[in-house]
């Protein structure tokens, strides 16, 4: 690095130079103002109630649905199939009272969408007390029985005309 110094004379006098502008350059970054101290801080609040905000999702899939071409007895059925046919009987909707067959016995098979719908909590609206005043606010998660919350105090300054 030396030989790169002397083979430039300017080098040689640039130097100092720009090590006095870096020194009185660093000062001014290093003595930048301190933040100025805020007027909050934390307490709790009392919660009185979190009511949870439902996203509803629909979601579609196909389902193979057999339908026998001639009605299965009840003498048929043996078993767990009889008991299992019994309480498929008792949900199933007046609309839906089609004999439902397995593939193999032989039956009309066809596609059908079934339709469900999901829920799920996205939010809570909570209502709260804090010094006497109750204030509503919407958090993504359910606070429990106290809500942590800031309070700060600003002055209102006027415009100078107005003092």
């Amino acid at each position: 690095m030396s030989i790169a110094l002397r083979s430039h004379p300017r080098a040689n006098s640039a130097l100092p130079v720009l090590a006095v502008l870096f020194a009185c350059a660093c000062p001014a970054f290093a003595q930048s103002p301190p933040p100025a101290p805020e007027n909050a801080r934390l307490e709790y609040a009392q919660v009185l109630r979190a009511e949870p905000v439902y996203q509803t999702l629909r979601a579609t899939s196909m389902v193979e649905r057999c339908e026998a071409t001639t009605p299965v007895a009840e003498e048929q059925r043996r078993g767990v199939a009889r008991w299992v046919g019994a309480v498929k009987d008792v949900l199933r909707s007046e609309d839906d009272r089609v004999e439902e067959t397995d593939r193999s016995a032989g039956g009309d098979c066809r596609m059908v969408p079934i339709e469900r719908e999901f829920r799920r909590p996205i939010a809570y609206d909570v209502d709260y007390v804090h010094k006497g005043v109750k204030y509503r606010s919407r958090l993504p998660y359910d606070p429990g029985n106290r809500l942590r919350v800031r309070v700060s105090v600003t002055p209102i300054v006027p415009p100078a005309g107005e003092r």
